[in-house]
């Protein structure tokens, strides 16, 4: 049962604009009142316009946002004497309706309003709320659900047939409850609830009570109902889950991306997994979509893939998979072709919905956070789809009404809000020592132009606050840690895993981990020697591998980018170990590009040097150790580098995650099997 979560305290002091903010946070804040981005608040006051004169406006929220989040800069002031006039008119198309209302704005700042604002404008109610209560549409989508309506709430509201929101379905519902005085709130037919009230507490508390009313209803109908047909398949435990997701993610990744590429979200929450694993999820979840707003992030239908895990194996879920995604893009370009209009373009074919018995389900989208959102309305949908089916048969928009929404520019202008795409846009990149001085620097060097981020580093603390840090400052999700001795095989190997998990696969590898020791060659040991051949040889060899993997079961090319050493073709004085292995892996980078070229995988590496800044390996022994091979003060090493290059630099971790940058950015699109030098000009380590 949803939950009144108004508090008196929090409420107490509010004013204007303020507690339209708090009551659309509440609303906002449980997805079964209202979905992700979905439904409008609206309250009217009196404000000063900018001839100082009082008018009377409406307070609507603007287009794009979200309630759960949402604050007082997301909501617009209208004229009310501007906009009500259009009561009297027949009809208005929405390019009119949008220019208009563009001039009733009190202030040209504010944001766009609503695409349902005349819906708020014309009913004469000082507080209106419109929503998408998973009970609510579960009424309205069932075949019955007049007849339902009828009987829970009598003769104290008004149903409204499907239109799609705009001009018209605004004068309607306004016209119905003007013939209704006893109405105390509107159902739209497969979409949604209006409540109102004369204050902001009343609006949302008559919100709750009717979405409870209808919730007991439901609840009770359901307890001699088998869900869903009931069980047909059985759900696979954890481990064998994510080992079956583990294969098929990129496998998946590779499929979807041939327009886009995509990221992928995953989920096997109760609800979600009593669906995928029952009779009639096959049929159920090929009628539609359950609310116009969810249309635009999980299409018309999901795939939903049949495949039973007590009886078939991988090879085969992984060929239905590639049949069905293909099968479900040819069905959707015909979809379109069925019902496009002239000006509108083609949106991604693959789906954002994947349906898999015994496994749940898993999401597709330009990043986490887009994939998350088709998720959780989904799981709106599959909630929607068990109170329609309980009460009758659940019912959708037609494949007609569906296309309009889905394709409807004032739907799709939401999508524009989103911040540009960079270069790094549904990309995911593994960097290892990504807590370390450099790595730390190609982490956010990346993730600020799009990319999610996989932190793999020995340092398990210095991970987890990298990725705070990012995720703090490009969005959740954006960056995920993880424990990884590059040296051990099977940490490797989970590592990838657990990226694969995360994102649903990988794109570029910033072999990055470090090490560095040094004494004269007789005085160096068999441990110095393996230690630095263990880490940045063998450890880079099987990072490197295990990326290689996963981009070719991909097929979407990738990137790889070793963080080699001036000595990599320079013969340090009293660091043979540590020389000889980073010579070794800027030759394994070059032997890696030459069998990856043919799956476009590109290998390159960058050679810094004596990159003191932030670096654990320069704040450890090394420091003193190579002072000391120079004859001079661990304090004087910083100007002593800076002095023995051509440029008269020192080099900085940014430096480096600049040239990282470029190497997996499309600039290098066409660059393998080479090294750039990043030391300020080091004549001895110019190559030749």
């Amino acid at each position: 049962m949803v939950e009144n979560l108004w508090s008196e305290k929090d409420s107490l002091n509010l004013v204007g604009v303020e507690e339209l903010v708090y009551r659309s946070n509440l609303l906002g804040s449980d997805r079964a009142v209202c979905n992700w981005g979905g439904g409008n608040t609206s309250m009217k006051t009196i404000e000063t316009d900018f001839k100082g004169e009082e008018v009377e406006v409406m307070w609507v929220k603007g287009s794009g946002s979200d309630l759960a989040t949402m604050d007082a800069t997301n909501f617009t002031a209208l004229k009310l004497q501007d906009i009500l006039p259009l009561k009297q008119r027949d009809d208005m198309s929405d390019e009119e309706m949008t220019l208009y209302l563009k001039h009733c704005m009190l202030d040209p700042a504010h944001p766009k309003s609503s695409i349902e604002t005349l819906l708020h404008a014309f009913l004469p109610y000082k507080h209106v709320d419109h929503t998408h209560p998973d009970a609510i549409i579960s009424i309205c989508c069932a075949d019955n659900g007049k007849e339902i309506a009828d009987e829970v709430f009598g003769e104290k509201y008004v149903w409204v047939p499907y239109i799609r929101p705009g001009f018209k379905l605004s004068k309607m519902i306004a016209e119905a409850v003007e013939g209704n005085p006893e109405a105390e709130l509107v159902l739209m037919e497969k979409h949604g609830l209006v409540t109102w009230g004369e204050t902001s507490e009343e609006s949302y508390q008559r919100t709750i009570e009717v979405i409870r009313k209808a919730e007991s209803f439901i609840n009770k109908q359901a307890e001699d109902v088998s869900l869903f047909g009931g069980q047909k398949y059985l759900s696979l435990d954890t481990a064998q889950k994510s080992e079956i997701l583990v294969k098929i993610l990129p496998k998946i990744r590779g499929f979807v991306s041939k327009e886009e590429q995509a990221v992928l979200a995953f989920s096997d929450k109760a609800q979600i997994m009593e669906f995928v694993n029952s009779y009639d999820a096959e049929t159920l979840s090929q009628i539609g979509a359950a609310c116009p707003d969810h249309l635009v992030h999980t299409k018309r239908t999901p795939l939903y893939v049949e495949w039973d895990c007590e009886k078939e194996d991988i090879d085969k879920l992984v060929s239905i998979l590639e049949e069905g995604i293909e099968e479900y893009r040819s069905e959707y370009l015909q979809y379109v072709e069925r019902n496009k209009q002239q000006g509108d373009v083609l949106r991604n074919a693959s789906p954002h919905v994947i349906l898999i018995p015994g496994i749940g389900m898993i999401n597709t989208g330009k990043d986490r956070k887009a994939a998350d959102v088709s998720g959780a309305l989904y799981e709106r949908a599959v909630a929607v789809m068990r109170g329609s089916t309980v009460l009758g048969n659940f019912t959708s928009l037609t494949e007609e009404e569906s296309f309009n929404v889905e394709y409807w520019p004032l739907e799709l202008y939401k999508l524009t809000l989103s911040p540009p795409e960079a270069e790094f846009s549904r990309k995911v990149a593994f960097i290892t020592g990504g807590a370390g001085g450099i790595g730390s620097a190609c982490c956010e060097r990346l993730a600020k132009e799009g990319a999610h981020i996989v932190i793999a580093d020995l340092n398990e603390e210095g991970a987890k606050k990298t990725a705070e840090e990012l995720n703090a400052k490009f969005g959740a999700k954006t960056a995920f840690p993880i424990k990884m001795d590059v040296t051990k095989e099977a940490e490797v190997q989970h590592a990838f895993a657990e990226a694969i998990l995360h994102y649903g696969g990988i794109d570029i590898v910033v072999n990055n981990a470090g090490l560095a020791t040094s004494s004269p060659f007789e005085e160096t040991t068999l441990d110095e020697w393996n230690l630095n051949m263990n880490v940045l040889t063998t450890g880079y060899f099987l990072v490197s591998r295990e990326g290689f993997k996963i981009m070719k079961e991909q097929q979407l090319g990738g990137s790889q980018v070793f963080i080699g050493s001036k000595n990599s073709i320079y013969a340090g004085k009293n660091a043979s170990a540590y020389s000889t292995a980073k010579a070794a892996e800027v030759h394994l980078a070059r032997c890696i590009a030459a069998e990856g070229g043919a799956h476009g995988i590109r290998v390159n590496s960058v050679l810094p040097d004596a990159v003191l800044q932030g670096s654990a390996i320069w704040d450890s022994n090394w420091r003193k150790e190579r002072a000391a091979s120079y004859g001079i003060h661990p304090d004087e090493l910083e100007n002593h580098y800076k002095k023995r290059t051509t440029l008269l630099v020192n080099i900085f971790p940014h430096d480096i995650a600049e040239a990282v940058a470029f190497f997996a950015s499309s600039k290098a699109a066409k660059s393998t099997g080479n090294m750039v030098a990043v030391d300020g000009g080091v004549p001895a380590a110019f190559t030749r």
